[in-house]
C-alpha cells in the first residue's frame, strides 16, 4: 500500500477562523485516502520553531512514497520561508518521497495519486 504524509498548517493557529471545522474538513480528507488503498497520515505545523523538529520527526517516521504539501503553507505571502523549509525538509529527510502540491484540503488524495 503506498504511503502519503500530508503536511498543512495547524488551522488553530490561524486566526479568524472555525478551527474546528476546518480540522474535520482535513480529517475527513485524510479518511478518504484509506477509501483509495493510500495509507495516510497528516502532520500540522505552524510557523515557529517547532515546524522543523515537527517535520522531521513526521518525515522520518517511515518512508513515504509522496508528501502532499497544503495551500495553506504555500499561498500565503507571509509564510513564503515555512514553505521553503517545508520542501527542503522533505528534499533531506524523505528523498525517496515525491512532493505534491494540493490546491485546498479537499484534493489532497487527487494530488498524491498524480505522482503513486
Amino acid at each position: 500500500m503506498p504511503a502519503a504524509l500530508v503536511v498543512g498548517y495547524d488551522p488553530q493557529a490561524i486566526p479568524g477562523i472555525d478551527a474546528d471545522a476546518l480540522r474535520a474538513a482535513l480529517d475527513a480528507e485524510l479518511a478518504r485516502f484509506a477509501a483509495h488503498g493510500i495509507d495516510a497520515a497528516m502532520t500540522l505545523i505552524v510557523f515557529d520553531e517547532s515546524a522543523e523538529s515537527t517535520l522531521i520527526a513526521s518525515l522520518t517516521s517511515r518512508p513515504w512514497d509522496v508528501v502532499v504539501v497544503g495551500g495553506g503553507i504555500r499561498k500565503a505571502e507571509q509564510l513564503l520561508p515555512l514553505f521553503e523549509q517545508v520542501v527542503n525538509l522533505i528534499r533531506r529527510h524523505a528523498p525517496q518521497a515525491a512532493i505534491a502540491f494540493n490546491t485546498s484540503g479537499g484534493d489532497s488524495v487527487e494530488a498524491a495519486q498524480r505522482w503513486l
